[in-house]
This record gives C-alpha cells, sequence and structure tokens, in this order.
C-alpha cells in the first residue's frame, strides 16, 4: 500500500494517536538515505544537515555489513557470555579518561540518563538533581522531569526532587569564565540540602546544544565542576548529541569543556540508527549502581547492537572523522560569519566542528528574538532541499549538526542557499 502525504497524515492520527510531531509545515515523506544525502517518495534528494543519528552516514556500508553479518550469526541477550560487548566497551573506553572504565550497554539514551541519575542516588544516598531551564535528556517518567519545555501534564510527583538553573547564554549575559553558571548551581545546592532533599548530581550537556550551544571557551565547565565536587555529589555529562568527535576539537566535548565526568550518558549516534544506549562511569560507581538496583535491559548490549557500534568507531578512526569535522566545521562558520555581514537577522555565530549555526533576531541592537522568522527560514530551506532545525529558550538558533562525512563542497550548497532564503524572506511578514 502506498500512501499520499495526506493520507499519512491522516493515518499516523488514527493509528499513532495525537500530538506525535512532525517537522515542517510540509512534512518529508523519506524513503531511502545515503552518506549525507536523503530521498522523499517524489524521488527530490535532499542535503541532511540536522540528523546527528546517522553520524557516519545514512546506510554506512561498514555499519550495515557489521548488522548483517551478527545478525546472521547470532543475537541474544547479556545472560549469555559474548565478546561483543566486551570488545566494544573496551574499545569505547580506551578512547576516556583512565577513570571512566566500566559501562552498561541500554537501548536508548533515555534509559542511560535513567540509569545515571539512579546512579547517583546509589552513590550519595540523596536524591536532589540539578539541570537546566532549557535542556533534554530523554521521556522516562524519571528524566523527562528534566525538560523545563516539555514537561508532561501528569506524572508521578517527582518534580520534588529537581531544581533549575538558567542555562548559559553568551550572546545576552556573557559568562566567559563559567564563575557565574557556578555560582547558580551553588545556589541550588544549598536550597537542597535547606528543604532536606539532599545534592546527588548536576546534569548537562557539556556543549549545552538543546540550549543553543552558547560559545563558551574551552574549559568553561571546570569551575562548576568544583562546586559539584566540594558538595559531594556527582557530575553527569550527557554526550548523546555532544560526542563521538562532533565538536572536532575532541572525541568528547566535557574534555573540550575541561572536565572527566563522573558519569557520561551515550545514546542516538552510537551505532548510527541502531537504537544503542550506555553509560559510562568509573567501576566504583556503576558498583555501587548494581548494588543498589537490580538492572538487566534485554536488548541492551545485544551482539547486533555492539557489532553496529562497534563498526561507528572503526568507521570514525579510519575515516578521521573528527578532523574532518574540525576542518569543515570551521570552514562553515567562516562562511557563516560572511552571511552574518549580509543579513541582519543572524545575531551571533556560533558553534564548534559539526555543530554550527547562528541565533536569530529581530534586530543586533535589542537582540529579540527573531523565533518565527527562523521557523520560515527552515520551511523554505526544506522547500529547497536542505534539512536542519532549530533549538535554543527562544527556538531562534539554527541547528545545524549534520552526518559526520559532511564536506565543504556541502557546507557550500548549505550556505549558498541559505543566503538566497535571508535573502527572499522578510524578517517581518
Amino acid at each position: 500500500m502506498t500512501r499520499t502525504t495526506e493520507q499519512l497524515i491522516v493515518d499516523r492520527a488514527r493509528l499513532m494517536g495525537p500530538n506525535v510531531s512532525t517537522f515542517y509545515d510540509d512534512p518529508l515523506h523519506l524513503v531511502k538515505g545515503e552518506n549525507v544525502w536523503l530521498w522523499d517518495a517524489d524521488g527530490r534528494r535532499y542535503l541532511d544537515c540536522y540528523n546527528n543519528v546517522p553520524h557516519v552516514g545514512h546506510c554506512n556500508p561498514r555499519v550495515v555489513e557489521a548488522i548483517c553479518r551478527q545478525a546472521s550469526t547470532l543475537n541474544t541477550h547479556t545472560r549469555y557470555l559474548h565478546d561483543g560487548i566486551l570488545s566494544y566497551i573496551e574499545r569505547l573506553t580506551a578512547t576516556m579518561a583512565a577513570s571512566l572504565d566500566t559501562a552498561i550497554l541500554t537501548c536508548t539514551g533515555s534509559e542511560a540518563n535513567d540509569i545515571a541519575l539512579r546512579m547517583a542516588e546509589a552513590v550519595t544516598g540523596r536524591r536532589g538533581i540539578i539541570a537546566t531551564d532549557a535542556t533534554y535528556h530523554g521521556n522516562t517518567s524519571l528524566v523527562s522531569q528534566l525538560s523545563q519545555s516539555n514537561l508532561p501534564t501528569v506524572g508521578f510527583g517527582l518534580c520534588q526532587y529537581f531544581r533549575f538553573v538558567d542555562a548559559p547564554d553568551s550572546y545576552r549575559q556573557p559568562d566567559p569564565d563559567g564563575m557565574g553558571f557556578a555560582a547558580r548551581v551553588a545556589d541550588q545546592i544549598t536550597a537542597l540540602e535547606e528543604d532536606g532533599t539532599g545534592f546527588a548530581a548536576l546534569v548537562v550537556c557539556p556543549y549545552f546544544l538543546n540550549e543553543g550551544f552558547p560559545d563558551n571557551p574551552d574549559g568553561w565547565l571546570k569551575p562548576v565542576a568544583d562546586v559539584v565536587r566540594r558538595a559531594g555529589g556527582l557530575l553527569i555529562c550527557d554526550e548523546v548529541q555532544s560526542g563521538f568527535g562532533r565538536t572536532g576539537t575532541h572525541m568528547w566535548a566535557h574534555e573540550k569543556m575541561g572536565v572527566v565526568p563522573d558519569v557520561m550518558v551515550l545514546g542516538k549516534p552510537m551505532a548510527n540508527g541502531h537504537p544503542v544506549g550506555g553509560v559510562v562511569a568509573t567501576g566504583e560507581v556503576v558498583a555501587a549502581f548494581r548494588k543498589g538496583y537490580r538492572y538487566f535491559n534485554t536488548f541492551g548490549g545485544n551482539p547486533v547492537s555492539c557489532a553496529a557500534a562497534m563498526a561507528v568507531l572503526e568507521e570514525i578512526e579510519d575515516k578521521s572523522l573528527v578532523a574532518n569535522a574540525n576542518t569543515v566545521g570551521t570552514y562553515a562558520r567562516e562562511r557563516m560569519h560572511t552571511l552574518a555581514q549580509r543579513h541582519e537577522a543572524i545575531g551571533e555565530v556560533r558553534g564548534s566542528g559539526l555543530i554550527f549555526g547562528a541565533e536569530m533576531v529581530l534586530d543586533r541592537a535589542s537582540k529579540a528574538p527573531a523565533t518565527e522568522f527562523t521557523d520560515r527560514v527552515i520551511n523554505a530551506l526544506r522547500h529547497r532541499g536542505i534539512i536542519l532545525s532549530k533549538l535554543g529558550r527562544h527556538k531562534n538558533t539554527l541547528k545545524i549538526r549534520p552526518p559526520m562525512p559532511f564536506s565543504k563542497e556541502n557546507a557550500d550548497l548549505l550556505f549558498d542557499t541559505l543566503d538566497a532564503v535571508l535573502t527572499d524572506t522578510p524578517l517581518h511578514p
């Protein structure tokens, strides 16, 4: 059965329920992917400047072959012994600080963040969690409480354990040394201690992607890490979006920000679209969790998933994709700065490696967010064959986060098209 776009939209609501989100005013019906390209049902090709899940490229041959080979041999769970999960964890943790030497594999980043929060309770004996007020870390009942912009209307009364600080904003409220952010976290730690909840952990994406990846200098997280450790809490770094070399300067964004977390969370790009997530921590932290909780995940760490994840690490190394992210990302930001000289709507250019974009404003003097304009730009780009999105507190920052094989030629197509769209799209309709 081949459905039209209109039929697909109607049938989604009928079969999947209401409020199932789609991108764009005119949703895409995609049928094929290859490297940095996607094709819709009409055969039109789109440059993917958004999706970090296919980290080493859509339908990457090495990953596809690894999945097929292992799926045709054996797939079962971790209550049976298998080399694959151990070989993968050894290779993964070899890319990290020596203290991050033990892992639990899951199917999603949500599951991984759920475990990370329970690790904090197991280690500290306390439940108070601090996060920023413009972040997202997943959708379990526990983890969804971290997302102030996406809070459920019903829940399990867990909100009492969470406190929030203003997300960093390098554009409107510069905090170049991170001391302001550290002070805000310290205030919330005090509040948790005073109300009897106690402080267990700070959870952050070390590059603050959902917050609009503010332009913070390298080492920016050191002051807040010191505050967390002095209070006896854990630093949890959610590297679901920022990890695996995406910043171009380091394999892991926490390295760029000058810290080593107690717990590190992985997800989306870990196996190039095969559902794999994970938690990496010290052996002592994992032991405390294993003692405090009986945890088993039927699909987490299965042989096929581990084969896919191993292939991603191999592809990153063999194709020098971290270096590519640095080279292409530097070029992309240069092009974005050039566009900013032509288009007043570009308020601030930011990013590192293959995370780059710009905050769009109504005027540079007031820095008023151009949220509705950003929507129109993104939809216009979609109709010209470019896929990207937006994020940040005001949903006015262009989110450009392509697969890691993205090239300078791809960047030229993106920015030539963006230039045309910004020229043709009025700031005030």
